[in-house]
């Protein structure tokens, strides 16, 4: 029951600070008045008392930390629960080794040093001039 409520509050907080960032304006959003395209007494200057919406916007980030601690609390609580009743608790996935590829290419030998080297599909190009 109270993992729903917190599930469904902490979504609210979430959608709601995106939507709270989005709406508001950035530090230097009033730049452009030093190019003549309006009047602001500060360019970069610090916004002074902070409006209702960056509080808002706080407030709602610290209620979307609370549910992520409340629901990371649930999840622990509900992984004691499953291994107290003997069932299997979900553990990490084991990888197994992989074995090296052999490879099948042929191997031709090379008639200008008498060495063998692997059979090349890329043709040879000559180096430039320069």
């Amino acid at each position: 029951m109270y993992q729903t409520v917190v599930i469904a509050v902490h979504l609210l907080a979430a959608t709601s600070v995106v939507l709270l960032v989005l709406l508001q304006q950035g530090k230097g959003a009033e730049s452009g008045a030093s190019f003549g395209s309006g009047a602001s007494a500060t360019v970069f200057g610090s916004q002074g008392s902070s409006t209702f919406l960056s509080r808002l916007t706080a407030i709602l980030t610290a209620v979307f930390f609370l549910t992520s601690l409340g629901l990371a609390y649930f999840a622990k609580q509900q992984s004691n629960q499953l291994s107290e009743a003997g069932l299997p608790v979900p553990a990490a996935l084991e990888v197994p080794a992989v074995k090296p590829v052999v490879s099948d290419i042929p191997v031709v030998s090379d008639k200008s040093n008498g060495s063998a080297a692997q059979k090349s599909e890329v043709p040879q190009v000559a180096p430039a001039k320069q």
